[in-house]
């Protein structure tokens, strides 16, 4: 028991009280944020948007440039998605649909984008020398896409969230941040119940 404690306290040991409570508390705003978006609520983008400028602030300091990327562009695509979800065409939000080939082929071009230039950041920093920065970068285009895709209301943004956030659980304990990854365990619960409430949405 004490050794998992100390797998969970010891990253912190140089962490500032401050650093400590802001991923706490962007932990829970993310969580909260999933779930909203699982419920199809409105609530996902600001909730999303305060957690992820916060993790801006914690990955910098960690150096973990692939994840402040992410979470820049998150804040951005949020704001995005706030203004979609709002947006009503002839008088009728938009609604949750399937993708089309059109929305696949945007969502790999979102990829392949995203990948090549996470790569070219941490060759820039010359930090391309682990094996989860390569997890990263493909993380990093897997959640891109994904969140233009929920941004959009397709329901196969919550696969892309699912494998993401599969590869992103033992990678963020592997990088000393305990607290993100037992929040990527509950996001990848939340994105398999997510897709099975919108599915269910979407038959009916």
């Amino acid at each position: 028991m004490n050794e998992v404690i100390d797998f969970f306290v010891a990253p912190y040991a140089t962490a500032t009280a401050l650093t400590i409570i802001l991923e706490v508390l962007a932990v829970v705003l993310g969580i909260l944020s999933v779930w909203y978006a699982k419920k199809e609520n409105i609530f996902v983008f600001p909730t999303g948007i305060i957690s992820t400028i916060i993790y801006v602030y914690i990955c910098f300091k960690f150096a973990l440039y692939g994840d402040v990327i992410i979470n820049v562009y998150y804040t951005l695509m949020s704001v995005y998605g706030w203004f979609m979800w709002h947006r009503k065409i002839e008088g009728i939000p938009i609604e949750i649909t399937q993708s089309t080939i059109k929305d696949m082929m945007w969502a790999l071009v979102i990829f392949v984008t995203t990948a090549a230039f996470v790569v070219l950041v941490y060759l820039y920093f010359e930090r391309f020398n682990r094996i989860t920065d390569y997890f990263d970068t493909f993380t990093t285009g897997v959640f891109f896409a994904a969140m233009w895709l929920m941004a959009n209301k397709k329901i196969e943004h919550w696969l892309f969230w699912i494998v993401g956030n599969i590869i992103s659980i033992p990678l963020y304990f592997v990088k000393g941040l305990g607290f993100s990854g037992l929040q990527f365990t509950i996001f990848l619960i939340l994105a398999i119940q997510g897709y099975f409430e919108w599915k269910k949405h979407l038959n009916k």
